[in-house]
């Protein structure tokens, strides 16, 4: 399959002709209108800093169903313990710029460059793009962000510099997600540590069915779940 090169024009080839790694197509902006044309099309940017913007749908898909979430019981004891307080949306920019900077023992650099900070920025002033940060006392410990359309939620990036810090978070926010009647959490590509919560691989065929299904519910500038 070819790689498409994106120009100004707002519009992205049919899924269906990404390579066989996900790569959909190059080029274009993360301006908010084409971002929110990407997600809601199942397509997302992933790339570093000597690259162009790189386009995404990979197949299978790694989704996560909110009333299949799993958690650990040491992780319960935890957050019954009310050891770290969880709020939303109360610092976006400190939360982008953790995940950028955290070192990851499997990760060498950062995928999250100054266009993308900006860029999802833009998406959160414009009520799109969501945080979950982590205190522990007055220090933010940890946190997450990503993308709320419809009734889904995509995950971008979490972040931890105290241990399970961002694992409350995520637990935190896929509950009031599923008390909002979220139906779909897409985590875009596998990971071990997703797993442990439940997320699964699933044909991007059925991903976009129900997308589809979720993005047909409204998306509110200030969803209720956050706040």
């Amino acid at each position: 399959m070819p790689v498409f090169r994106l120009g100004s024009k707002l519009i992205f080839p049919p899924v269906r002709l990404a390579e066989e790694n996900g790569i959909l197509a190059v080029g274009g902006d993360l301006s908010v209108k084409r971002l929110l044309l990407a997600y809601s099309s199942g397509i997302f940017p992933w790339y570093s800093d000597e690259e162009p913007i790189i386009w995404w749908s990979p197949d299978p898909r790694f989704v996560l169903f909110p009333e299949k979430l799993k958690v650990a019981k040491s992780l319960q004891r935890i957050i019954k313990s009310g050891k770290f307080r969880v709020t939303f949306d109360k610092n976006f920019k400190a939360v982008i710029e953790n995940c950028r900077t955290v070192k990851r023992p499997y990760q060498d650099g950062t995928w999250i460059t100054d266009d993308m900070i900006r860029a999802y920025y833009a998406l959160h002033k414009a009520g799109y793009a969501h945080s979950v940060e982590v205190w522990l006392k007055e220090k933010l410990a940890g946190g997450l962000y990503g993308i709320s359309l419809g009734k889904c939620f995509f995950g971008e990036s979490m972040f931890t510099h105290v241990s399970d810090a961002s694992k409350v978070g995520f637990v935190t926010l896929m509950q009031r997600l599923k008390t909002e009647g979220f139906k779909l959490i897409d985590c875009q590509v596998y990971t071990d540590h997703l797993l442990r919560f439940g997320a699964e691989e699933i044909p991007r065929n059925d991903f976009l069915s129900l997308l589809s299904k979720a993005l047909s519910c409204d998306t509110s500038d200030h969803p209720r779940f956050i706040g």
